[in-house]
């Protein structure tokens, strides 16, 4: 579109398209450790919000999300749902 100010100035204005990634297309973060994970997700990472823990009680709520927790599986030592569960 092209808009004429004066015979001497003109606008131009085209349209862009912003597409930001979703939580889909960004790959879930794998950590190096547990000490790693429990600086951003202090109670650990569980796959469901259904999971309970097999070691009893713990101080911190883990955060649910399944890629995140398919992407540190493997710390999930005691195999109950729950990746670095303090």
């Amino acid at each position: 579109m092209l808009i004429q100010l004066s015979p001497v100035r003109c606008i131009v204005i085209t349209r862009a398209s912003v597409v930001s990634p979703s939580s889909t297309d960004a790959a879930a973060k794998s950590y190096k450790n547990c000490t790693e994970l429990n600086k951003d997700y202090k109670g650990g990472v569980a796959k469901d919000s259904k999971v309970k823990n097999k070691g009893g009680k713990t101080k911190n709520t883990p955060h649910v999300s399944a890629d995140l927790y398919n992407a540190n599986k493997s710390k999930d030592r005691d195999k109950d749902g729950i990746a670095c569960e303090k």
